[in-house]
């Protein structure tokens, strides 16, 4: 996977906001369309929509695009196996401060427990990470147990774009420098981009004005447990981690 070179792990206003726990932050596409991202609640404790989706975890949780970490830091609470990545310096030192398990890396690099995390959560737009929704799907596949649970968090509008944009706060002109690969996917788009012969069509469902699908790896193992029944901003682009820690997955 190729991502673009210049993406949001170098967007200073990304990291402004995060360290100050607020906005103003857009993601602006080149035409100038600027889309709010949800700083404040990013950097708060995790809310009731959130702590619905982690009761529809299994196993171990890899959150990717992890943020600042509520999510992570909600898990440990619970006395759950879970690991946020990130590729901001700022959101993984974050997300550790509040306890949780965090690496700054890629999902596209290699990481911990590959094939055994039996929930992958890409939440907070993170669904357009790298651009191309179907090569970030592909990659979860990879990453989940066999029957393992992908929960994503969709955009409330039926829309399956691909752009350039930037990480941008009121104070900053237009530019192209900084831009990188993003995508927004709807619910209906999610769904017809996951291949069947890879995926199984869980739920979806809607709260807090907040839109969730949730979908199961095919990928077969023969001495895979059957799954239980029960029912995810950043730009990830391939860097050399540093500072790593083994997270035990049970």
């Amino acid at each position: 996977m190729t991502t673009s070179p210049a993406a949001w792990a170098g967007a200073d206003p990304y990291a402004t906001a995060l360290r100050a726990g607020r906005g103003p932050l857009f993601l602006r596409r080149t035409d100038g369309w600027l889309l709010p991202l949800d700083v404040e609640r990013w950097c708060a404790h995790a809310d009731p929509v959130d702590l619905d989706v982690l009761d529809r975890c299994e196993g171990a949780v890899l959150d990717v695009g992890c943020g600042p970490g509520r999510l992570v830091a909600a898990l440990a609470a619970r006395g759950r196996t879970g690991l946020g990545i990130d590729v901001s310096e700022t959101a993984v030192h974050s997300a550790v401060r509040l306890g949780g398990e965090a690496l700054r890396r890629s999902v596209f690099d290699p990481l911990p427990g590959e094939g055994l995390w039996g929930t992958v959560l890409l939440m907070d737009g993170s669904i357009g990470i790298g651009g191309d929704p179907r090569v970030l799907l592909d990659r979860v596949a990879a990453l989940l147990c066999p029957g393992g649970l992908l929960i994503a968090e969709t955009a409330a509008v039926d829309i399956d774009e691909r752009v350039e944009v930037q990480v941008v706060d009121v104070f900053d002109s237009p530019g192209s420098d900084g831009a990188f690969p993003w995508a927004r996917l709807g619910t209906p788009a999610l769904l017809r981009l996951a291949r069947p012969k890879r995926w199984t069509y869980v739920g979806q469902w809607i709260s807090g004005g907040r839109c969730f699908a949730a979908l199961r790896s095919r990928r077969a193992s023969s001495s895979a447990e059957p799954a239980k029944s029960t029912a995810v901003i950043s730009s990830h682009r391939v860097r050399k981690p540093s500072g790593d820690s083994p997270v035990p997955i049970r």
